[in-house]
């Protein structure tokens, strides 16, 4: 059996819904360990008393299984594993793979003594139909790569290599649980990561979606790559792309609805995420000019090549990532005619959040804090950089190191 490392983050969400009657939907990018999650929680149960015969695992990818591609058939082998007279667990990984495959799960419910967890690698998982049959009846727990806390637990150091030095490699190759295993090996890091690219591309978009032309799709993905955390728009980048010289021997431009289909598609197989603008002195949700973060920069710099001359852009979408697990609510900042990098939300809780670089240079330190003076609220507001000095305060703004922030305890 492959070696199981613990994610207790989520495998507390997961033991925090046991036998509530919820559907317990594991999504998250391929690879990002949603599989080991079910193999976690299998043994969770197994050490708590549940016998293994009223627990039924399927992984939905493996060939054992390659005759239960519709609902019909899906139902009626596992409702004939199901014992009776006491509660059996089903848990589901990569269930996608199964056509109406939410009737199956419905029925499940209606006809048995049943809790239910399933995984799936796009957002198709949640489509609409899913959510009408079981409205109210399910939740999600998203999986990302690992952050950097877990990063550091995953991989094994020398004990001359500083912190800085790790998190480094963290920007460099990303946090796909994968890589562990090639110890910063780049040739075979970049093989497993094109890998995985190459399966979401492939599997999770061409296949569903037959009229996808590649090339448009990988340039659009490129373009995303160079842009994150730049503010875009759909019409720009399809003039952009409409304009770079690869389009003309096609003679085919890029409408908007073209490239907000593909970047949809993209975002439904969890390789991007886009982020709304609001407006924090109007109090309302921008509709346009999003903000898009890819999932995870080991993704990136395989595309783009490892380049730190955006470092910048970078930290900012580990900060997002990181925002996004701890289970913010999460915005661009719009504040007149200035913008804070992230305004992050709970139910009794708001934070103001700044990312750069340095505040070493006065016209940088001018610039980040700008747009936190503005905001006349009592909300925390934050700057959080690779600096490391004595002043961690600045006007009621606190001045945090990045990677301090990243390791605190959520």
């Amino acid at each position: 059996m492959k070696k199981l490392i613990d994610r207790p983050q989520y495998l507390a969400q997961l033991i925090g819904h046991k036998d509530v009657d919820l559907v317990k939907i594991i999504t998250g990018i391929r690879r990002c360990g949603k599989s080991s999650l079910l193999d976690l929680f299998h043994l969770y149960l197994l050490e708590t008393g549940v016998s293994d015969g009223h627990i039924i695992h399927l992984n939905l990818e493996s060939m054992k299984y390659r005759n239960l591609t519709d609902y019909v058939a899906f139902y009626d082998f596992v409702a004939s594993q199901i014992q009776d007279g006491q509660r059996t667990y089903l848990m589901f990984d990569e269930l996608q793979n199964v056509e109406h495959w939410e009737k199956a799960i419905e029925s499940f419910r209606l006809d048995f003594d049943v809790d239910i967890y399933i995984t799936g690698s796009n957002a198709y998982l949640l489509s609409s139909e899913f959510s009408t049959l079981l409205s109210g009846r399910y939740v999600e727990i998203r999986v990302f790569p690992l952050s950097f806390a877990e990063f550091l637990t995953f991989n094994t150091w020398e004990d001359s290599i500083s912190i800085e030095e790790k998190f480094q490699k963290y920007l460099q190759f990303g946090g796909m649980p994968i890589l562990s295993e090639y110890h910063f090996d780049e040739t075979r890091c970049n093989q497993a990561l094109e890998g995985i690219y190459s399966t979401i591309i492939l599997r999770d978009i061409m296949q569903r979606n037959s009229q996808i032309n590649q090339n448009t799709l990988q340039r659009i993905t490129l373009f995303l790559c160079s842009n994150i955390g730049n503010i875009t728009s759909p019409n720009n980048m399809g003039n952009v792309l409409s304009n770079d010289g690869a389009m003309e021997s096609s003679r085919q431009a890029l409408t908007r609805n073209t490239v907000e289909r593909y970047i949809t598609l993209l975002k439904n197989a969890f390789l991007f995420i886009q982020v709304n603008r609001y407006d924090v002195k109007g109090k309302k949700l921008l509709k346009t000019l999003e903000k898009d973060y890819i999932i995870d920069l080991g993704f990136r710099n395989l595309l783009l090549g490892y380049r730190d001359v955006d470092r910048g852009h970078m930290l900012e979408n580990v900060v997002y990532l990181e925002l996004m697990r701890r289970g913010y609510r999460v915005y661009i900042g719009k504040v007149g005619t200035t913008e804070v990098d992230f305004i992050a939300e709970k139910p009794n809780e708001k934070k103001y959040i700044q990312v750069t670089e340095s505040l070493l240079s006065e016209d940088v330190r001018e610039r980040e804090l700008r747009p936190l003076h503005a905001i006349h609220d009592h909300y925390e507001k934050i700057v959080l950089s690779m600096d490391r000095s004595f002043i961690n305060s600045e006007d009621g703004i606190k001045l945090i190191n990045l990677i301090d922030w990243l390791l605190k305890k959520k």
